[in-house]
């Protein structure tokens, strides 16, 4: 079998930092060498001298909703804005995107439908081109919470994107039933609060239906995440077991502490409530969404010196924030958070590929791990807002295999 083989490379992961002048062989779905020695190649290998460009690990991102265009401009319920045929077209789209910019992972922060799992599918056959894809449920909370909220929506009883579960056994019940349905990852709506009508102090969920809902995910080998804002919640969902908190903007010393201990992921998804209040009244921006954007800001360089396990992925496809400018999130962290970048590109490899499951095979440029993997024309860690230049990423490889290639000529 053909291999690749990158001389003169710079390797760059968040475990081994920067390492120069690399020989990089892949071979397969796998990386079969990463050091500075030289390797032989074969008369049907490809042969590429890098000039010492940045090959680094794929990007996953752990908050995606793959069927959302423009979301809140449009009064209709979540997964009623286009028939279900049509948002299935739309998130395939948003899917390619994705890898195509760079990310070979990806995980579901909820979907209408049972989209996700359908897609998860058509990527693991051959059908769809989209990075690794970790499906999501809709959205589970209880009876009129923030997204249950519209006065006329009663009369549906739950859109297609929700699903309204109440008391411990409702939830039980719903979570077996997304799993049947094709979900891995189930999100629950624990709070109101970021970006939903409901104010961020208001409990969706109690201790007991949460509890339960965590249970029943993990007695069936699957994970859960909560759409959480307050304090009291986030301790509540470290005590159940939960595996991901969305936002956490309450977020203080104690909860990091507790995060840390508990190695529960958190993803900030701050860039949404950022890039809204730069837009003003016009997008719905609100003071308390500002003041919100600023404590996580704030909290962020703590929670990461102490090991909390942070994610990128935020909510695009909303209002002002499209798919396909998923860089931008590091970017922003980098600025706003003064978050080091191979800090930051920690939380977008080796920690994302821990939430997929892929810990000890993805998320590092060295023999044995998987071939996911970018090459970028420039230095991400002089300036990582070249990952969100399309030009300058000149190859992205999923399984070793060559999805965008503008590599230089052999």
């Amino acid at each position: 079998m053909a291999r690749l083989i990158l001389h003169n490379a710079t390797a760059l992961d968040a475990v081994r930092g920067v390492r120069p002048r690399q020989t990089i062989v892949i071979d397969g779905a796998q990386i079969a060498a990463a050091s500075d020695a030289p390797a032989a190649a074969g008369p049907d290998d490809r042969v590429v001298d890098l000039a010492g460009r940045t090959v680094m690990p794929g990007l996953v991102t752990s908050h995606f909703h793959s069927t959302y265009h423009e979301l809140g401009r449009s009064p209709a319920p979540l997964g009623l804005d286009q028939p279900p045929a049509y948002l299935a077209l739309r998130a395939a789209r948003n899917l390619e995107t994705a890898l195509l910019a760079g990310c070979t992972g990806a995980v579901s922060a909820g979907c209408a439908h049972d989209i996700d799992a359908a897609m998860a599918l058509a990527i693991e056959d051959g059908l769809l081109r989209g990075p690794r894809f970790m499906p999501g449920s809709r959205d589970l909370s209880t009876t009129g919470h923030a997204n249950d909220s519209t006065p006329w929506f009663w009369k549906l009883r739950a859109a297609p994107a929700i699903r309204l579960c109440d008391g411990a056994d409702g939830f039980r019940r719903g979570v077996r039933e997304e799993i049947k349905r094709g979900a891995e990852m189930i999100k629950l709506f624990v709070t109101g609060g970021h970006g939903t009508r409901a104010p961020k102090e208001r409990p969706e969920m109690s201790r007991a239906e949460l509890c339960a809902a965590v249970e029943t995910a993990h007695d069936r080998g699957r994970k859960i995440r909560g759409h959480i804002a307050n304090k009291a919640a986030i301790l509540m969902a470290i005590d159940a077991g939960l595996d991901l908190i969305d936002h956490a903007d309450d977020m203080d010393a104690e909860c990091i502490e507790r995060l840390a201990a508990a190695g529960t992921f958190v993803a900030p998804s701050a860039l949404f409530p950022h890039t809204l209040a730069a837009a003003g009244p016009a997008l719905g921006f609100t003071a308390s969404m500002r003041a919100d954007v600023d404590r996580v800001c704030h909290m962020l360089p703590a929670a990461n010196a102490a090991g909390v396990k942070l994610l990128i992925g935020d909510d695009y496809g909303a209002m002002g924030l499209p798919h396909g400018g998923y860089a931008a999130e590091l970017a922003f962290y980098v600025r706003e958070a003064g978050i080091a970048p191979l800090d930051v590109l920690r939380w977008a490899t080796v920690h994302g590929a821990e939430l997929l499951g892929l810990g000890d095979r993805s998320g590092q440029v060295a023999a044995g791990r998987l071939a996911d993997l970018l090459i970028v024309d420039g230095d991400p860690l002089a300036d990582i807002s070249i990952l969100q230049d399309a030009t300058r990423l000149l190859a992205v490889l999923k399984d070793g295999v060559l999805v965008k290639d503008v590599l230089p000529a052999a």
